[in-house]
């Protein structure tokens, strides 16, 4: 069982442009550290998100309202198209961690 995360010690992965993220899972739960930059390009999500907002600010654009998150805040969005989002950094930066439930 592995207690302790080094996130130090992960490889970087950037799955878009200007989206970066470290990933360590055990079973079917994992903890993803992820960086957003300015030249992250537009799109829209429908995954689910639970986590913190631990450098830079960002903001998210849903169907009826946008929001500013800044450090120290935390992100409930539930997965579906009712609760697509999607992100842009306001200043960056943007480090937030996750905690995800995969597989199912």
């Amino acid at each position: 069982m592995q207690y302790r995360i080094d996130f130090e010690s992960l490889a970087w992965d950037s799955p878009i442009r200007g989206l970066r993220h470290k990933v360590a899972q055990h079973g079917e739960t994992r903890l993803r550290l992820v960086e957003y930059t300015e030249e992250m390009e537009p799109h829209w999500c429908e995954n689910g998100h639970v986590g913190c907002v631990l450098a830079g600010c960002l903001e998210i654009e849903f169907a009826a309202e946008t929001l500013a998150f800044s450090p120290g805040d935390g992100v409930f969005i539930p997965s579906g198209r009712e609760h697509r989002h999607m992100g842009r950094v306001l200043s960056g930066p943007v480090r937030v961690l996750f905690v995800e439930e995969v597989g199912g």
